[in-house]
Formats: structure tokens, C-alpha cells, sequence
């Protein structure tokens, strides 16, 4: 990383974070990665900069973990929402989610942010042909836009949404009506989720 950089990044997390309470790693992580560059310690202090990097991120994503919705009546979930793994883990950004269960019936509600996979999801809300033609239809709900798809015989569905257009927030249902699906898509706090990350 260039020197300028790695100066330019610590002051620029320094300033954002000396503030906040859960900041006390992160700011001893970067006056650590001053002092280091300071000493001409590139390596160390790179590397104490992306370590406090990564803290941020999670707690971004714990923010992000907590804003995922309670269950309705009749249904419940999993104990804690967690962090999503294995596709969602290949398309980088944060992921986060968390199930409901009411019977065979199963809502997963997803969470992906600043991940570069958002981009080709952007293409179906700004073309709506391309949407429509896997069977989708672009709705308004809560006042985002949305690709809901539903299959009848199937009891399945799926509900896309863009929230301040880095976010993508994705319900999935099995053995579900698309109104439980939509009933789900009406609890979640888009604004609160677009203010968390």
C-alpha cells in the first residue's frame, strides 16, 4: 500500500472513530499503525490498519444483525440471526440472516451490503424486462422497490430489494402464501437499515 495511504487511511479512521465507545481497539489499533509508520514499520502498520478495518466492518455487520425483524404471531426463529456463510460468503460484502418457521412454513429474511455482486441485481430494477422475464413483477413496498416472484403450485417466493442502492435485502419463503412473504417485507426498517451501514 502506498505510504501516503496507509497516513491517509489512519487519520481518516482515527477521525471517525476516537468518539464512539466500541472504538477503544480500533483507535489503540490505529495510533499503533501511526507510531509503526512513523518508525518506517510499513508492513506492521498495514496490517494493524486492515485489522482495524476489519473490526469496523464488524460491527457494521452486528448492526446490521440486530436490525433484522422479531417474528410475527405464530411464528418463530432462529435464537440470534448470523452471518451468512458459504454461497453468500463468494460475493463478498457483509452478509447477514435469519429464518422463520411457522410449521413446514420457512421465511429467510437476507441482508448483502457493498457487495460487487449488487451491481448485476441493479440491472433488474433499472430494466424491467429483464426482471419480468423470469416471472418477477417490480411492486412498491414501504416505499422500496421490489422484484417480488411467487409460484403458486410451489408455495414458493422471493422478494428482492434494493435499499439506498448498496444494499440488497432478500426474502425467501417455502411451503409460504406471498402474503407471508410481503407480511415479512412490511417489518423490516429500510430507512434503519440504510442509516446502520
Amino acid at each position: 500500500m502506498n505510504k501516503l495511504k496507509v497516513l491517509f487511511l489512519a487519520l481518516i479512521l482515527s477521525t471517525c472513530f476516537t468518539i464512539s465507545g466500541f472504538a477503544d481497539e480500533v483507535t489503540s489499533l490505529i495510533k499503533e499503525a501511526l507510531k509503526q509508520y512513523k518508525n518506517g514499520d510499513y508492513v506492521e502498520s498495514t496490517n494493524n490498519l486492515e485489522y482495524a478495518s476489519q473490526l469496523i466492518r464488524q460491527k457494521k455487520q452486528d448492526k446490521l444483525l440486530f436490525s433484522l425483524p422479531q417474528p410475527l404471531d405464530g411464528w418463530r426463529s432462529e435464537d440470534e440471526a448470523n452471518q451468512a456463510d458459504g454461497t453468500a460468503m463468494l460475493i463478498g460484502g457483509t452478509t447477514v440472516q435469519r429464518s422463520y418457521y411457522k410449521g413446514s412454513s420457512v421465511i429467510t429474511i437476507g441482508i448483502i451490503a457493498d457487495s460487487p455482486f449488487l451491481q448485476s441485481i441493479m440491472s433488474l430494477f433499472n430494466i424491467p424486462l429483464i426482471a419480468t422475464a423470469s416471472g418477477g413483477k417490480l411492486e412498491i413496498i414501504k416505499g422500496q422497490k421490489a422484484i417480488v416472484t411467487y409460484k403458486p403450485k410451489d408455495k414458493q417466493g422471493e422478494i428482492k430489494i434494493i435499499v439506498a442502492g448498496r444494499i440488497l435485502i432478500t426474502l425467501n419463503g417455502t411451503n409460504v402464501s406471498k402474503g407471508d412473504i410481503i407480511a415479512y417485507a412490511n417489518t423490516v426498517d429500510y430507512k434503519k437499515i440504510a442509516t446502520y451501514y
